[in-house]
């Protein structure tokens, strides 16, 4: 593509309306955590999840380092360091449980209980941040957990990565709470540096106990699982700072049909009835909860926590 063929698409990008430019980021930062997924799953037969999420950490923290160098280290400097220092094993955590999620479940499933972050989400900002939630959506929260009930599949056993599956989404809740408050004080480029270095150092421990030193080709593949989940993060910004959320929020769902279509065509995977019946229960209740949340007046530009996508927090006194 020449140059000039290249300023021309960007013209004709630019003419779009906003809510279509910024359902367009969103859709490819859906198409971006969903090929890290991919990626994680697939060397999930070859390395642990702690080593997977350390080197997710690593390559992510180094694809953004260059932006942080930009805005000087004098940036960095904050007065909440033990906060960042809980989000940042908080941050850690969430990541090493998805990974198991995704390594011991079936694609679509794991995807599916991380949208469950908007449920505890709730309930912690009520407890933390003191916010008022009133009766529908306490009703949507109560329905949506419901969902995560089916897919546990409770006529039968229950998987242990469920748990862990479900335990990630809590951690991400309580991060996506940290990084509000954080975010009173500092910038988010602050947040990111602090996070990416604490994350890091926190995964790499219980990567070196089940170290094993990858190929090239298997570096490579590593590589681009940070490079896709940091690219990810920033088109979901893009999106959210471009177009309406209330227009952009229900295309970050589209990462859960990539992921079904990925699971039946790559791994094999036909999800059942408890699949398809709790992810769409979970669907319906975390998108009421997102786009009312966007009607009632929230920012358009959220900060990113971590590896997850936005998740609109709790406002005070809502119905």
């Amino acid at each position: 593509m020449t140059v000039g063929n290249g300023q021309a698409m960007r013209g004709r990008l630019l003419a779009l309306p906003a809510n279509v430019r910024g359902a367009l980021w969103v859709l490819l930062a859906a198409t971006l955590f969903a090929t890290m997924g991919t990626l994680v799953k697939l060397l999930g037969d070859r390395f642990d999840s702690f080593q997977l999420a350390f080197f997710r950490a690593l390559f992510g923290f180094l694809a953004i380092l260059p932006f942080v160098v930009r805005m000087g280290f004098a940036g960095l400097r904050t007065r909440r360091p033990g906060l960042h220092f809980l989000r940042g094993i908080g941050g850690a955590s969430a990541m090493l449980c998805g990974f198991y999620a995704i390594t011991h479940l079936p694609f679509a499933d794991a995807v599916s209980l991380s949208y469950a972050r908007s449920l505890f989400l709730i309930p912690l900002a009520v407890v933390f941040l003191g916010e008022t939630v009133r009766a529908r959506r306490w009703t949507a929260t109560a329905v949506g957990f419901v969902g995560v009930v089916i897919m546990m599949r409770p006529t039968g056993a229950i998987e242990f990565a469920t748990f862990i599956a479900i335990l990630g989404a809590f951690l991400v809740a309580a991060v996506t709470i940290m990084v509000k408050k954080l975010a009173e004080t500092d910038r988010p480029e602050t947040l990111i540096f602090y996070f990416g270095v604490i994350s890091t150092s926190v995964a790499l421990l219980p990567a070196l106990r089940v170290w094993r030193t990858p190929s090239w080709d298997e570096l490579a593949l590593l590589m681009l699982v940070g490079a896709c989940g940091a690219g990810a993060q920033y088109c979901m910004i893009r999106g959210f700072r471009i177009g309406e959320a209330t227009a952009v929020i229900p295309f970050d769902y589209a990462r859960l049909l990539i992921a079904g279509v990925v699971g039946i065509t790559v791994f094999a995977e036909i999800p059942d009835a408890w699949t398809l019946t709790g992810a769409a229960v979970i669907v319906v209740s975390t998108l009421y909860i997102a786009l009312r949340e966007a009607r009632l007046g929230k920012p358009k530009e959220p900060v990113e926590p971590s590896v997850n996508p936005p998740v609109v927090p709790a406002g005070p006194k809502r119905e």
